[in-house]
């Protein structure tokens, strides 16, 4: 059974933050909270917060199963980019450069591993 975490309009260039979700796509969940948290980045202070979302939401979904028996994975996440806001910076001679401030959209998907029985 899996379990979504959504984070939406972050203002962070969706550049920056696919740089940390390569790191933990496909990690175990307790290996992934890891590296987040020793992640110098800036993005990975948000990421942590929503791989822990997921994860209750994965708690929440099935309440008779334990979380260490799980094993559960990151399956997926993805960036796609969010809202541009546009803004006008003083050039040279009376112009103006448009500045784009950019932000994100990130879906995380968590997953128990599968248990092979033999």
């Amino acid at each position: 059974m899996e379990a979504v975490a959504v984070l939406r309009n972050c203002p962070t260039s969706p550049r920056k933050m696919r740089l940390v979700v390569d790191l933990i796509r496909g990690q175990k969940v307790d290996h992934a909270a890891n590296i987040l948290k020793f992640s110098k980045q800036e993005a990975s202070i948000r990421l942590e917060k929503l791989l822990l979302s997921a994860v209750s939401n994965w708690e929440k979904k099935n309440e008779e199963s334990s979380l260490e028996e799980a094993n559960l994975y990151v399956k997926s996440i993805q960036v796609d980019g969010g809202r541009m806001l546009k803004r006008l910076r003083p050039a040279p001679q009376g112009r103006g450069h448009r500045i784009r401030k950019r932000s994100n959209h990130v879906t995380i998907v968590v997953d128990s591993l599968p248990t092979v029985t033999e």
